[in-house]
């Protein structure tokens, strides 16, 4: 009972963990900028296991099995002191009774091995697991094997090496650019049935192994109002920029940020490629992409997506300016008021203290609540040396933490402004995107659903420990 509660409590732990894509999938981040991992990689999880080898299933009979099966192994990829070729074992098992597939098959715990759900391989897919445990630690060599399956036919292949890239820090993709392809790069970004995920890394991959000359015909993907050609527009912008530079400004902000035909899902895919510009694109400045972030302060109903991101860079330009917008806030807008407290604690100029006070006379409900649910902003300057690096979907505990602690209680707040806190769809290219107004002002935009999942696997996990410890005392009295 305490090995079955041992095997529970790790499988609840790797749910809840962000890393897993049974807890939400959609709540991972990844490293590679605009990529997202559905999980964790092959290579991953063979590297956590005991025992990995390929097997096949032992028919017994039934043309059906959903459950226990017999399977034998055929090659042992990890762990040969543990278990040899042609051993039998059990492991659980849903399929046709007669199939003559070859399965991966990985076992934990050397005690007595628990067996994962096997894998069914194709002959390719055998020849690349077997690779895996062999690559090179080197990260840029094993980017170098996994981007020869981009698009490969097998789609578990396909997926795992998307994945490597998404998990991989954007510095060392940025080191493979001499081995990059880019004619094909260019192919599949054009393809209006490449899925809007693999179109954002390999536009991440253009902005590396581009050319100026790639410019041209990422402008008419920009300025196009074919759906499928704006699918993965944050990572075309970005790509755009880094290939541009300053000089690629003014269209995104014409096209976007000064555009009031401008769809919500195409402002906030050029603000977050923006964001990515001043955090690690390091082509753009800070003050150039904090001139062109500035446009929203003109459209109050937006202006919270960049008011974080002004205060990171460092802006106090704008005090007065969102000092105005913060008296100017009514009760259909007044969401705006909490960004703009949290700027003005991070700022250090001495003018910001006097204009906190205004603000605590005209709303003190929202500058106390600045103050107990975040902590006190840090500049980008002064944020930990670890973070300045950091993917732009994580942000160090400072003034961009907005969906901290308190995200909760700042939901409950801004329930009553129901035009503002819908939710806001944009289908691109068959791609829905859901994004909740609370969550974009934020550069953390997915901590919510990780904490939701992690609470729910605490508890749950809570639950089984008390459960089973009721049984063992009730067993034991019996």
């Amino acid at each position: 009972m305490v090995r079955i509660l041992a095997v529970l409590a790790c499988a609840f732990v790797a749910w809840t963990n962000p890393w897993n894509s049974l807890g939400n999938a959609h709540a991972m981040a990844s490293l590679c900028p605009f990529c997202t991992a559905a999980g964790q990689t092959l290579r991953q999880e063979m590297e956590s296991m005991d025992v990995v080898a390929i097997a096949t299933l032992v028919p017994d009979g039934r043309d059906d099995i959903d459950g226990l099966a017999k399977f034998k192994l055929e090659a042992i990829l990890k762990g040969d002191a543990l278990v040899k070729v042609g051993q039998e074992f059990q492991a659980t098992y849903f399929g046709p009774g007669k199939s003559t597939k070859r399965f991966l098959m990985q076992g934990v715990d050397p005690r007595e091995l628990v067996w994962s759900s096997p894998v069914p391989l194709t002959d390719e897919g055998e020849k690349y697991v077997s690779k895996l445990l062999k690559l090179p630690q080197d990260p840029v060599e094993r980017l170098a094997f996994f981007q020869e399956y981009f698009e490969h036919p097998d789609a578990l292949l396909s997926r795992d090496c998307y994945d490597e890239f998404a998990l991989t820090p954007y510095e060392e993709v940025i080191k493979l650019k001499s081995k990059m392809d880019r004619p094909k790069l260019i192919g599949w970004v054009q393809d209006p049935a490449m899925a809007p995920d693999r179109k954002r890394l390999y536009y991440t991959m253009l902005g590396v192994c581009g050319t100026n000359e790639d410019t041209v015909w990422m402008e008419k993907m920009i300025t196009s109002t074919k759906p499928e050609d704006r699918a993965g527009l944050d990572s075309l912008i970005a790509a755009y920029l880094t290939l541009k530079g300053e000089a690629g400004l003014p269209l995104i902000v014409d096209s976007f940020l000064k555009n009031p035909e401008s769809q919500y899902v195409d402002i906030f895919a050029a603000v977050m490629a923006l964001r990515f510009h001043s955090t690690e694109g390091k082509v753009l400045t800070k003050p150039a992409v904090a001139k062109a972030m500035c446009h929203l302060l003109e459209r109050p109903d937006l202006a919270d997506l960049v008011i974080p991101d002004l205060a990171r860079m460092e802006d106090w330009s704008q005090l007065d300016r969102l000092t105005q917008l913060f008296k100017d806030a009514k009760e259909d807008n007044a969401w705006i008021r909490m960004p703009i407290v949290n700027y003005t604690r991070a700022c250090p100029l001495p003018e910001a203290k006097e204009r906190l006070k205004e603000m605590e006379q005209i709303d003190p409900a929202a500058v106390k609540r600045s103050k107990t649910f975040f902590p006190i902003p840090i500049p980008g300057s002064n944020a930990p040396k670890k973070d300045e690096s950091s993917q732009i979907r994580w942000a160090p505990k400072s003034i961009l933490a907005d969906a901290s602690s308190g995200a909760d209680e700042e939901r409950v707040f801004r329930a009553g402004f129901a035009a503002r806190m819908q939710s806001r769809v944009a289908t691109v290219a068959g791609e829905s995107i859901v994004f909740n107004d609370f969550d974009t002002t934020l550069s953390n935009p997915h901590s919510i659903h990780l904490n939701h999942w992690r609470a729910l696997g605490v508890v749950s996990l809570a639950t089984l420990t008390t459960g089973t410890f009721m049984w063992l005392v009730a067993t034991r009295n019996g």
